[in-house]
C-alpha cells in the first residue's frame, strides 16, 4: 500500500485522531487488517503502519530465542512502544497520551503518507519548514543513491 500526499488535522480533548478518509479508502479497499500501529518515533512523529504491514515488516527481523544484546534491545524498545490502535465507527483511532508526549505532538497536526506509513507531525514545524525541505530533496536523494551504490 502506498501513501502519499498530507493532511492537516486536529487531535481532539479525547486524544482522537481521524485517518483521512483517502488514507481510509486505501485501507479499506486493501483490507490491510483491522487497525493500525502508532509507534512515536526520535524525530518528533508518530508513524502509523497499517495491521498487515506492521506485522509483515516485523517478521522481515531475523528470530531467535537468544537474540544478541542490541537485538534484544531494539526488540523490546521498538515493540514495547508500538500499541495496536482500532479505528471506531467515524475513522479516528484514540493515540495514546504517551505517544503524543514522547513526539512532543500539540493537537494540531498534519498526518503525511510516508509511502508504506502514515506519519503523523506537528502542524506548525511541517509548515515552517516546507521549502527547506523541499529545497534539499535532491540532496537527499543524491546521498541515498550513493548509499545504495556503495558509495557511502
Amino acid at each position: 500500500m502506498l501513501f502519499t500526499g498530507h493532511a492537516e488535522l486536529t487531535i481532539d480533548a479525547k486524544q482522537r485522531l481521524a485517518i483521512p478518509s483517502k488514507y481510509r479508502g486505501q485501507w479499506k479497499s486493501q483490507r490491510d487488517g483491522d487497525a493500525w500501529y502508532s509507534v512515536p518515533w526520535p524525530d518528533g512523529s508518530l508513524r502509523l503502519y497499517t495491521e498487515k504491514r506492521f506485522e509483515a515488516l516485523a517478521e522481515q527481523g531475523q528470530h531467535s530465542l537468544t537474540p544478541g544484546h542490541d537485538e534484544a534491545a531494539l526488540e523490546s524498545q521498538l515493540f514495547g512502544f508500538a500499541e495496536r490502535i482500532e479505528m471506531d465507527s467515524a475513522g479516528r483511532i484514540t493515540v495514546p497520551r504517551s505517544h503524543l508526549e514522547l513526539a512532543g505532538l500539540s493537537s494540531d497536526v498534519v498526518v503525511i503518507g510516508a509511502r508504506n506509513r502514515l506519519e503523523v507531525r506537528d502542524r506548525s514545524k511541517w509548515n515552517q519548514s516546507l521549502g527547506e525541505r523541499f529545497a534539499q530533496l535532491p540532496a537527499l536523494v543524491a546521498r541515498i543513491e550513493a548509499k545504495r551504490a556503495g558509495n557511502g
